[in-house]
């Protein structure tokens, strides 16, 4: 029997669990929302500081890797997706980044009409439920808990300081009038325990009863009738389902899947859907292009002060931390660790911050695993607007075959610029007084590491994603054949389709990227239920001089 919905959303994660909120506000609706993976349960995901388990887990991970990237010496990287409720915010780092103002207005300026600052600062004040900020600026009665850390490792307070020696700015609220600057940082963390978009929106929404979740639900294709879309084709534990919709299809799917459901149901390039033998509905040649990243650096250096959390890193010690948390939700455990950070410009002719940086109080790798032996700590540290494009592509009209994934990778001359500026600034800021006390050697790059040669080559080795994948679905002008989307996130072409995530960006924002994510679900929910968009707030944001 074939089950029928009003609305169904594919995809479980940021966008898709805030549209599955609000669509069944009013519970007028009936509306399902298939997810690959499964329950966000227990400690791995939940408690803040173990934030690099899920992230690497099979469980949780779609998985995914990049094709080789010449730009990086053809380097094979990591692009984690979350496959579990919440999407990507359940296996995230919970750092909390709007973008900057001028992000939204190029948004606006590049064809996305209705999404300039104006028009999306009053959804990023609608889910957020923020503890800091001026109430002006920031929303406080929203489903998204938004939290600060204690600060107390003095590490922070260095590099404020230090950075201010410098000669950058210093900012009580990067989310609100001013990013840029050094100062606290935002992190989506409640009582102790991640905050993920399954906690803020889903998990409230099935308690409305007019929310179907499907779990485990590997979608294959949207079904088409002539050009109007009807229902989906998935795998539901082995078995192949159909589900209908009466009124629309989202796809939520994120940057990675998105494009590639759309691709399966014979949405894109024509070449690419003859080459797999897919009956083309819409030749979009925008498809999975687009694909835009950041791209970042470990700045380490060891601490002259026993201060940073390398003795905590081994087994008996995450023991008492996780023992801790499961018991009171405190300690060191119910910290991402990631409490400062920094948005600064990395020349003057530069109009808002292009450089992004987090502190961590401990020199470590992605996965967790200890990079130095002793006390240290390190600045992530990356341009936020690199000009280099990728692509996401199907291999295979098969259901299981991984995608092709490249993101060309310092493919544009302008990216070693900014990486090397990157550098330059970063050395800057810890050569200041305020950090005198705290810096010993540098252990990567490296003092030896100074000319542009070596800068460059330290980059092709060490650089690493900061798993911020988006814009592979362009909303854009109808008139631009490299438009996915139009502004109100319909899939040009076709009727009864959106696509509502991070794919639609048309370009990527200043920092992470989960934020910009969740706004979308808000803001494209407002439109799929034809209601008017929020009154638009005509604040100033802060410009540099």
């Amino acid at each position: 029997m074939k089950k029928n919905f009003d609305y169904i959303i594919i995809g479980a994660g940021s966008a898709g669990c805030a549209l599955a909120h609000r669509l069944t506000e009013d519970k007028k609706y009936s509306v399902a929302i298939l997810e690959f993976g499964g329950n966000d349960y227990g400690p791995l995901i939940q408690m803040p500081s173990a934030l690099s388990y899920p992230m690497n887990m099979n469980l949780y991970n779609w998985g995914y890797h990049t094709e080789p990237e010449e730009g990086l010496n053809g380097r094979i990287l990591a692009c984690p997706r979350g496959k579990v409720i919440g999407g990507s915010s359940s296996i995230n780092g919970m750092i909390y980044v709007r973008g900057n103002a001028s992000d939204f207005d190029y948004w606006e300026e590049s064809g996305a009409s209705g999404w300039g600052f104006p028009d999306v600062l009053p959804y990023f004040k609608r889910q957020e439920n923020s503890e800091a900020g001026d109430e002006s600026w920031r929303g406080k009665n929203g489903p998204l808990y938004i939290t600060r850390g204690k600060r107390d490792n003095p590490l922070n307070e260095a590099l404020v300081n230090s950075a201010k020696e410098a000669g950058f700015l210093v900012t009580e609220d990067y989310n609100g009038f001013q990013q840029e600057g050094f100062g606290p940082a935002d992190r989506t963390i409640w009582k102790g325990s991640r905050w993920s978009a399954a906690n803020a929106y889903l998990k409230p929404a099935l308690k409305t009863k007019k929310l179907k979740l499907y779990k485990n639900a590997l979608v294959d294709k949207v079904i088409f009738s002539n050009n109007e879309a009807k229902g989906i084709s998935f795998n539901h534990y082995g078995l192949h389902k159909e589900i209908y919709a009466s009124k629309e299809i989202i796809c939520s799917a994120g940057s990675i899947n998105s494009p590639l459901i759309l691709q399966r149901s014979g949405i894109g390039p024509a070449k690419l859907l003859k080459k797999y033998n897919i009956d083309i509905i819409k030749d979009s040649p925008g498809v999975g292009e687009n694909l835009q990243d950041h791209l970042e650096v470990y700045f380490q250096v060891e601490s002259k002060k026993p201060i940073s959390l390398y003795p905590y890193l081994n087994s008996i010690s995450k023991a008492f931390i996780g023992m801790r948390w499961l018991l009171f939700k405190s300690g060191l455990g119910a910290t991402n660790h990631f409490e400062t950070l920094g948005f600064i410009r990395s020349r003057d002719n530069v109009s808002y911050p292009d450089i992004q940086y987090h502190l961590l109080p401990v020199a470590v790798n992605y996965d967790g695993s200890s990079s130095f032996k002793g006390h240290g700590f390190q600045l992530h540290v990356g341009p936020m607007r690199s000009k280099s494009r990728g692509w996401v592509r199907i291999k295979s009209n098969k259901l299981i075959t991984k995608p092709e994934i490249k993101f060309n990778y310092m493919s544009h001359p302008d990216d070693w610029v900014d990486f090397r500026n990157c550098i330059k600034n970063t050395r800057k800021i810890l050569q200041q007084l305020s950090f005198s006390n705290f810096c010993g050697k540098e252990i990567q790059p490296g003092e030896n590491v100074t000319s542009n040669n070596e800068i460059d080559q330290f980059i092709i080795e060490k650089a690493e994603s900061a798993y911020h994948p988006c814009g592979t679905m362009k909303m854009g002008q109808i008139s631009n054949p490299m438009s996915v989307v139009d502004p109100e996130c319909k899939v040009i072409g076709v009727k009864n389709l959106r696509v509502v995530d991070s794919s639609i960006f048309p370009r990527i924002t200043n920092g992470n990227t989960n934020a910009p994510s969740i706004m979308v679900g808000e803001k494209a929910s407002d439109m799929i239920l034809g209601k008017d968009p929020l009154p638009r707030e005509n604040l100033s944001p802060f410009k540099s001089k």
